[in-house]
């Protein structure tokens, strides 16, 4: 794969670790984008064809912002990826990490009209090719890199149970300990679960088996939140 990685130093000490994208994939989602573009301006012609002179107008502006200014949208406001970018799990993004804006997404977009030159990005490929960062001409100007999206972590569901204070405060250590049995709890056979909870004494006085783990388990659910 041409794909590499870009380490970023925020100003808050924290290095982050960029997954950039080489031409393929950036490559499919341009040729996503451009069938969506093109079914929104075949339909708006069809329906200007009905206004006259003043429907053809209709239709140009219409092309004309589908073409440059829905991309520097979708990238403003939907975290740097346009329909395209969200399909192939990838986004735009400053070179320090940090979300774009509308300055950097113009830019990048208009310098698409120079990027396509002489035919089919030929000019885009060959800078992006020419750096480690897979740049095209419109991100060397706009100072955008495209990296892969980062994947959100998805939590784990506690099982339902009445929610229950902690007899005394907890630590913020005791208490991820505590959400990480009730998340793993599923896989747990029931004797281990009580077992693994019949381990905090402290937090579940004389209950025992069944009841020690309903008790940690509302436990769990107390500290997510839940009433």
């Amino acid at each position: 794969m041409l794909d590499t990685t870009r380490r970023v130093a925020t100003p808050e000490g924290i290095e982050l670790t960029l997954q950039l994208v080489g031409p393929v994939p950036r490559a499919l989602a341009w040729a996503i984008d451009f069938l969506l573009r093109a079914a929104v301006v075949i339909a708006v012609m069809m329906g200007a064809a009905y206004l006259g002179t003043a429907g053809w107008g209709l239709a140009i502006l219409a092309a004309f912002a589908v073409e440059w200014l829905a991309p520097a949208w979708f990238e403003v406001y939907w975290d740097g990826q346009t329909p395209g970018k969200r399909a192939l799990g990838i986004a735009v993004v400053n070179d320090d990490g940090t979300p774009v804006r509308w300055g950097p997404a113009l830019t990048r977009n208009l310098l698409r009209a120079v990027d396509f030159l002489p035919f089919l990005y030929g000019f885009g490929l060959l800078a992006m090719l020419a750096n480690r960062d897979f740049k095209r001409l419109g991100d060397l100007a706009a100072g955008t890199v495209v990296a892969y999206a980062p994947k959100r972590a998805r939590a784990r569901a506690l099982p339902q149970a009445p929610a229950q204070a902690p007899p005394f405060a907890l630590t913020l250590e005791e208490q991820r300990v505590v959400l990480d049995l009730a998340e793993r709890s599923a896989s747990l056979t029931h004797e281990r679960l009580e077992e693994l909870a019949m381990l905090a004494a402290p937090l579940i006085g004389r209950a025992t088996g069944a009841a020690a783990a309903a008790r940690l388990l509302g436990m769990a659910n107390h500290i997510a939140g839940r009433r």
